[in-house]
């Protein structure tokens, strides 16, 4: 516990908070397209909470790095436009642990793990700086769109830079919280929705399920989120080996599935909240961050009906907006990394740019599109080199 610090505490509160407010809302809209009953969704979301919870806490005091783990949430987009299988929700239920042993056959699987290793460190930063640069812009879209909360969110966090740089998240986040609870009006039915309700559901195996959802589930999951999630770590110095954490978040989406969750991965955005400086100035106490992180999930899961109530109650700008305060730092950071060799600009520029475009084919999100552009032309240089 000598290692544990308040700066810890503060960002992994934050990682949790952003990771679930930000996107659970996807994670219910594809559980209910693939057939979800509401107790079924609800079912889905608190196990999905549970397990990413448990496998941060679990991986992270293994191996003393901070290793933050989410759910799949391109993995929820691609369900949200998949439609309803022969078979119901059971179908889906199989299909999630399909894609939950494939997740583990390639932690098993040694050539992915140094292929992931192998990403040049400047096309990394790159796809970091892409993916980061929506929430950074979420305080500036704040100010614009709630132009008295915006600016106390952000004034607060100013005026503490110049007064105590390492509490200037805190006080932010501390500002929010309390600007949520005095302009939010407590939803009807918070209180009985406080306990889970977990539903266990019988799997159907199908080729359709398998075809139609697992593939396209393990393929999203593993180039929009693992891959991204590993870059993340290497970015900010830490270099664990992908196997064990593909094959772990595997494990558990396998013990989270058959309760209605779909798939939990390594984290990317909020890894960067976990890992990155605002967690502590020393890498080796960052850690506890995703401690703290993986805690408050497993809360969220226990508490999911409450939970998700009062969040979605809050103006969702204001929770991106203090995210994106804190990432300011890890932006500039990437951004750094990113340009410091002038040989590979260009490719890293291009990575960037693909990245931060938002663009999405086959379901497949723009990170891993951005880092392909990037090593295409990296690659191109070379040959003509």
């Amino acid at each position: 516990m000598r290692s544990f610090s308040t700066q810890a505490l503060f960002a992994g509160a934050l990682a949790a908070f952003v990771g679930f407010a930000s996107s659970f809302a996807v994670i219910v809209q594809g559980l209910t397209a693939v057939g979800a009953s509401p107790a079924q969704a609800a079912s889905g979301l608190m196990s999905l909470s549970i397990a990413m919870g448990l496998a941060g806490i679990v991986l992270s005091l293994r191996t003393r790095l901070p290793i933050s783990i989410a759910w799949s949430t391109p993995g929820g987009a691609l369900l949200a436009t998949s439609g309803l299988l022969p078979g119901g929700f059971a179908a889906a239920v199989g299909a999630f642990l399909v894609c939950g042993a494939l997740i583990v056959v390639a932690g098993l699987w040694k050539p992915l793990g140094r292929w992931v290793a192998a990403i040049p460190a400047p096309l990394a930063n790159a796809m970091l700086a892409g993916v980061l640069l929506g929430l950074c812009l979420a305080p500036v879209r704040a100010v614009a769109q709630a132009p008295a909360l915006g600016l106390a969110i952000v004034l607060s966090w100013a005026v503490m830079t110049r007064i105590r740089r390492l509490l200037a998240v805190p006080v932010a986040v501390i500002v929010t919280v309390g600007l949520i609870l005095a302009t939010t009006h407590a939803p009807p039915g918070l209180a009985a929705a406080l306990w889970p309700h977990p539903v266990l559901v019988r799997p159907v195996f199908s080729l359709a399920g398998v075809v139609g959802i697992a593939l396209p589930l393990f393929i999203v999951t593993m180039a929009s989120q693992n891959i991204p999630g590993l870059a993340v770590l290497n970015v900010n110095g830490y270099r664990p080996a992908p196997g064990p954490l593909f094959t772990a978040t595997g494990l558990f989406s396998l013990a989270a599935a058959p309760f209605g969750g779909h798939a939990v991965n390594l984290a990317a955005i909020t890894a960067a909240l976990c890992a990155g400086p605002d967690a502590h100035a020393d890498a080796r106490r960052r850690w506890w961050a995703a401690v703290v992180c993986g805690s408050l999930y497993v809360v969220f899961g226990l508490l999911a009906g409450g939970a998700t109530a009062f969040i979605s109650a809050a103006p969702p700008i204001l929770i991106e907006a203090v995210a994106g305060l804190a990432l300011l730092g890890a932006f500039g950071a990437a951004l750094m990394g990113a340009v410091a060799d002038p040989a590979q600009r260009e490719a890293a520029g291009i990575t960037f740019l693909v990245t931060a475009s938002g663009l999405s084919f086959f379901g497949i999100s723009g990170a891993f599109w951005g880092l392909l552009a990037g090593g295409g032309m990296m690659a191109l240089g070379r040959w003509r080199r």
